[in-house]
């Protein structure tokens, strides 16, 4: 979900109180707030539009102004309640397992905090509320050859105005596995002056230092020396990677970069995202890399190591390969004698 600014005036006391509660006390990002806040609203419309026997289909629920809603109507909240919106957003909203997942946790949330934080509530209605079953898919990666075809797209444009900056994200997104935002992010004074390591701000505004290898270091030093430069070196901001208006990039601008690419390399652009270059980098460094997993944990920023664990799925080809490496896999049935 894109980052959406949200009108805090729009919702209800005891919601408004506990956005200030998560922004400045639990010190969340404001993009989560904002999340759980739209998650909220549509929680609220949906029992609003229940309980006055409205319809719910979109522009009814959208019509609907939950910041009149009365802090008894928060509070009386049953768990039947809860599972009777879940249900709405996996039959009329096809919500997949993410969207509901976020949804539930900002419930539970919540209503956390009238329970253990303002003390107004005896019981969380959520609490026994188990997340949705997640489907076990595996991510979708580039493999080794696709990777390095994407970079020689990059490489091979040289009409581009922006091949060192261009080439340098995509070498951060498939070597280091970050994210979209913390890529975005960078400060020219987060990097190390030997090209060691840089630092990134990743989920709940948690820092973490994300080493170089000889890939990252190349692909900086040739885009330091136009960032560091005129007419960058002129730009207000020190954000690290520059729009052509001398802007940080924005979040949209990086990922035209990477379908751009992906299409100029033939890699079916449609199937793929900025955030399937995370988890190519992830998949390359364990598969291919040998690396621990619970050192991949720390390289992504993962906060448990069962997120990580996706990664730990063996491709076809090595399962195949295992498969030839059995002592009988050439031992054959006897031919038939012909008479």
């Amino acid at each position: 979900m894109a980052s959406v600014k949200v009108d805090i005036s729009e919702f209800p006391q005891l919601v408004r109180e506990y956005s200030q509660y998560k922004s400045v006390i639990a010190g969340s990002a404001e993009k989560t707030v904002n999340e759980y806040l739209l998650d909220l609203r549509t929680f609220f419309r949906y029992l609003t539009a229940k309980k006055d026997g409205l319809g719910f289909d979109d522009e009814t629920l959208e019509s609907i102004d939950i910041s009149i809603v009365t802090s008894d109507f928060i509070l009386g909240v049953t768990t039947e309640d809860i599972f009777d919106f879940l249900y709405y957003t996996d039959t009329v909203r096809d919500n997949k397992w993410s969207a509901k997942s976020r949804k539930l946790s900002a419930i539970k949330g919540f209503y956390k905090y009238l329970v253990q934080k303002k003390r107004i509530l005896e019981t969380n209605p959520a609490a026994n509320i188990e997340s949705p079953k997640r489907k076990q898919q595996l991510p979708k990666v580039l493999s080794l050859d696709e990777s390095i075809s994407l970079l020689d797209a990059v490489k091979n444009d040289e009409e581009s105005k922006t091949r060192e900056r261009d080439y340098a994200i995509i070498t951060l997104f498939l070597n280091c596995g970050m994210r979209l935002s913390e890529l975005c992010g960078i400060s020219i004074y987060d990097i190390d002056s030997e090209l060691r390591s840089l630092r990134v701000i990743g989920k709940g505004s948690k820092e973490r230092i994300v080493y170089l290898n000889s890939a990252c270091k190349s692909a900086l030093t040739d885009y330091l020396k136009v960032r560091l430069n005129e007419p960058y070196r002129s730009a207000k901001t020190q954000v690290l990677f520059l729009s052509q208006r001398m802007q940080g990039i924005s979040n949209k601008t990086v990922q035209h970069i990477v379908y751009k690419y992906l299409a100029a390399a033939g890699l079916e652009y449609k199937r793929y995202s900025v955030h399937k270059l995370r988890h190519t980098a992830a998949t390359l460094m364990y598969q291919s890399g040998n690396v621990d997993v619970r050192v991949l944990k720390d390289i992504l920023g993962h906060e448990q190591l069962n997120t990580t664990q996706i990664y730990t799925h063996v491709s076809d080809a090595h399962m195949e390969s295992a498969m030839e490496q059995n002592p009988l896999s050439s031992v054959t049935p006897p031919k038939k004698q012909l008479k």
